[in-house]
């Protein structure tokens, strides 16, 4: 029996496991789906009994992870999809979309005291008609001199959310140090049941509608509110996060200056549970990783593709390898004239190998890769007390922050 065959099976498994509210069981049966391991009548997932934290590091541990290690906190795993599953099986109710393509947020409209400079504060945010949300916001020490700043919009991964984010990438140090705002939204628990962000679903893969377009209201208002130059406003994010960050610069070039990509996918990886579950073990098909949609309005396709930065471990047993360079491949092919490869190989501080590839078209540098010899599913030169992180490897968050500064809109 091939792969894609047993796949289809397990996942009609787990439909009727979910159907029958046997939620668990769905999950082993996708969990084994993932694994790309045979399903084993009446046998249970080895950490079926463990306690929580046994669970967390079951995850991190599944066949293929190279989840080990001092200080490697991760354990994605299944949890980008898992919970996508059930979404897809279970919730009828249509999905959240703004009522115009640049609905204007409510809170925009209140009196919400502006956070401080040299603070990091939780600001409730809603759409006109829509549930209420909130979003995490940095604002530097600086930010007092009134100056023009640089805004990062930051996409935490699945289990996730802002403060842990924050902690383990680290970036609101960095973005001291460089005196740029840093926005971290947080996905609603309604939305998917692991904080994960819907980069897979038609519905949130759209220029004006779905998260799309609440991830860009929420840029609008941080615009809004403090002195940010609109030419260096960027978007990066983690593995879902990663996803979901690909698609905003897709469908709103004229939005960001630059992307960061961090074990991630390419926008339009997948429209539906089958297809994310192969993209995630083996890449997207060709037909899926096009670097423009067509809710992309004709006038502002420029023709090129943002400048990217993509990290991604080649051990990484949750989201292929494989996605990294289909990133890059999408950004090349948009370029015009002739190609230039740079490669640099090294040692992190603490010993992590990497290749990191940059490549350039005329004056223009069109895309940075990094590959993380030996790294899984976690950001790299992390803080080890966020999740989802490898302290052991280059520092991400420094690498994105100052190919984001080289890189503002022209």
């Amino acid at each position: 029996m091939d792969w894609n065959h047993n796949l289809k099976q397990l996942l009609g498994n787990a439909t009727d496991l979910v159907r029958k509210g046997q939620l668990a069981d769905a999950t082993r049966a996708i969990q084994q789906a993932l694994g790309g391991t045979p399903a084993m009548a009446g046998t249970a997932a080895p950490h079926a009994a463990a306690t929580a934290t046994q669970r967390e590091g079951a995850r991190a541990g599944m066949p293929g992870t190279a989840a080990s290690g001092p200080g490697w906190r991760t354990g994605f795993a299944q949890a980008d999809i898992e919970d996508a599953v059930v979404i897809d099986l279970a919730d009828d109710k249509p999905p959240r979309t703004p009522p115009s393509p640049d609905p204007a947020p409510a809170s925009a409209r209140g009196h919400a005291a502006k956070p401080a400079p040299g603070s990091f504060t939780r600001v409730a945010f809603a759409l006109a008609g829509a549930p209420q949300d909130h979003y995490y916001l940095y604002v530097p020490p600086g930010a007092d001199t009134g100056a023009p700043m640089p805004l990062v919009l930051m996409l935490h991964g699945c289990t996730q959310d802002p403060e842990d984010f924050a902690t383990g990438t680290g970036m609101n140090g960095a973005a001291a140090r460089a005196n740029a705002l840093v926005l971290y939204p947080a996905q609603a628990g309604s939305a998917n049941p692991k904080a994960c962000w819907n980069w897979f679903r038609p519905q949130d893969q759209r220029r004006g509608g779905g998260e799309p377009a609440t991830l860009v209201a929420m840029v609008r208002e941080v615009m809004a509110r403090h002195p940010v130059d609109g030419n260096r406003v960027y978007v990066a994010g983690l593995s879902a996060g990663g996803a979901m960050a690909a698609l905003l610069a897709r469908e709103y070039p004229e939005l960001f200056a630059a992307v960061g990509v961090h074990s991630g996918l390419s926008a339009g990886a997948a429209q539906n549970v089958m297809a994310a579950l192969s993209a995630m073990k083996t890449g997207a098909k060709p037909a899926s990783t096009s670097p423009f949609a067509a809710t992309t309005p004709p006038v502002i396709q420029l023709g090129t593709a943002l400048p990217l930065i993509v990290f991604h471990g080649d051990a990484d047993a949750t989201v292929h390898a494989r996605n990294g360079e289909q990133l890059v491949e999408a950004a090349l092919a948009a370029a015009e004239g002739e190609v230039r490869p740079a490669v640099t190989t090294g040692r992190s501080a603490h010993g992590q190998g990497y290749t990191r590839t940059l490549y350039q078209s005329g004056n223009a540098t069109l895309a940075e890769h990094w590959v993380l010899h030996g790294g899984g599913h976690a950001w790299a030169g992390g803080d080890g007390r966020g999740s989802h992180t490898d302290p052991r490897g280059v520092s991400a968050t420094e690498e994105m922050l100052r190919f984001f500064l080289a890189h503002p809109r022209c």
